[in-house]
């Protein structure tokens, strides 16, 4: 028997394509499989459910879809842990965007990178954390996949403080290969990649065509020069600057990797993301999450002049909708790895992966081998493991080796408790540039998230 706990189910965004997924693979369900479904809110659970048992039908499934509100419960004895948290997202994250920016530190958004990621860490690390230490109690050998951001500060967080296995994923990389595929004009399939560095901060270090062998940097540079600069503008303005620079292409996109960068505002469009009038309330204050809060990609500027501003805002939990089925009614994959993990493990079948993150040990030579990097690997009965690369051109090493130290400190903070290790982290965070806003920055977090951050003394 195969148990599959999955911790966070009720996500209307993740929920449904993940389980779909399971539900797809035939080494999964070739086996007596059970899905463990768990989430503190009952009704977006009954929905995955619901969805769960509609592609187990259709398919022909007999996998036992369980759905439970006790996190015990459903991890005991799993063999594959799935997570995927993440509490109140857009009021916490407005509060992560727009605190430091009010004390001067202009960071892109705060979610991986940035002041505000540090705190949208200590927010997962404290409930992932507790899920890693009832892992050790319940399912000690069961794989941690962990789809929760920032990914690589919680899965370090993780790896340093407990002996559970676990792999962060993320689909930035696939991103990036996105646009290496429609800028080089060669279909993702013949498209063969090799990249590294850490989660949203990822640097291409091949790219060939797979028929031909052909290394496709040459011809890169040449098409990346010859583009228009307000082509594609928000998404790879800044890629294409630090392209020029360091040598190499960077993923996911400019929104994502200008987070870790002081410079970055210069290349990206951070005035509409973080626009709201404050006369009328702050964002985490009233639920009124301006839609540019997180991109500018989708916002709609032409729009009927009307004062139902309500319909321009986001709800508190809302998420981008996602597409089950194909036209023909069968059903899509998420693209996502955790499914080709699970598979790997179970059948021995050594599978390729494009991009995960896991503690560095050596695979990337110019990078601590503590800090978890995004790499690729295989996977097989034995487990996973990164792929050696080549080091990292030093001008990005030296950046990640500045993360890869916050990233220490702060779980350090977490573990002793310890708002000293937490002012050095911030402080040394690169759009950080004055200690008394540092001091009154930190201190309005730790008070207006209280609630949901762990003890810090």
């Amino acid at each position: 028997m195969i148990k599959i706990a999955y911790i966070g189910a009720g996500s209307l965004q993740f929920g449904p394509v993940i389980v779909q997924d399971i539900l797809m693979s035939d080494v999964l369900t070739g086996n007596d499989l059970e899905i463990h479904l768990m989430d503190i809110e009952r009704s977006h659970l009954d929905h995955v459910v619901k969805h769960g048992t509609y592609v187990s039908q259709k398919l022909s499934r007999n996998t036992k879809i369980f759905a439970t509100t006790d996190r015990d419960e459903a991890i005991k004895n799993a063999h594959f842990v799935i997570c995927a948290l993440e509490k109140d997202r857009n009021v916490f994250w407005s509060q992560d965007f727009h605190i430091p920016r009010k004390y001067g530190f202009k960071q892109v958004y705060g979610e991986n990178g940035g002041v505000g990621s540090l705190f949208h860490a200590l927010r997962n690390i404290k409930v992932i954390m507790e899920l890693a230490r009832s892992m050790e109690k319940l399912c000690p050998n069961a794989t941690l996949l962990n789809f929760s951001n920032p990914e690589h500060k919680i899965c370090e967080a993780v790896t340093r403080l407990t002996t559970i296995k676990t792999v962060g994923l993320c689909h930035g990389v696939f991103m990036g290969r996105e646009q290496l595929s429609q800028l080089l004009e060669v279909s993702l399939d013949d498209l063969q990649t090799k990249a590294c560095g850490i989660n949203h901060f990822t640097w291409f270090q091949e790219v060939k065509q797979k028929s031909s062998g052909e290394d496709l940097y040459p011809k890169l540079k040449e098409i990346e020069l010859q583009g228009d600069w307000l082509a594609q503008w928000h998404e790879i303005a800044l890629g294409r600057i630090l392209f020029r620079r360091f040598g190499q292409w960077p993923s996911p996109a400019s929104n994502h990797y200008g987070e870790y960068l002081r410079w970055a505002e210069e290349f990206v469009i951070p005035q509409l993301q973080f626009f709201y009038d404050p006369a009328e309330g702050h964002p985490w204050e009233n639920n009124q999450i301006p839609e540019g809060v997180y991109t500018v990609d989708r916002v709609d500027y032409e729009r009927e002049w009307t004062k139902d501003w309500n319909k321009k805002l986001l709800p508190v939990g809302s998420t981008e909708e996602i597409q089950l089925e194909n036209e023909d009614g069968s059903f899509k994959s998420s693209g996502e790895i955790a499914t080709l993990i699970m598979e790997s493990i179970i059948s021995d079948k050594k599978q390729w992966l494009e991009a995960v993150n896991m503690p560095n040990m050596g695979a990337i030579p110019n990078l601590p081998d503590e800090l978890v990097v995004e790499a690729p690997a295989y996977a097989d009965a034995s487990g996973i493991k990164l792929v050696s690369m080549e080091p990292i051109p030093e001008g990005i090493a030296a950046t990640i080796r500045l993360h890869a130290s916050i990233h220490q400190l702060l779980v350090e903070a977490y573990q002793e408790k310890s708002k000293d290790k937490l002012l050095q982290a911030i402080l040394l965070e690169p759009t950080v540039n004055s200690y008394r806003n540092a001091i009154d920055m930190c201190n309005e977090m730790l008070e207006l998230q209280k609630e949901v951050l762990p003890e810090i003394n």
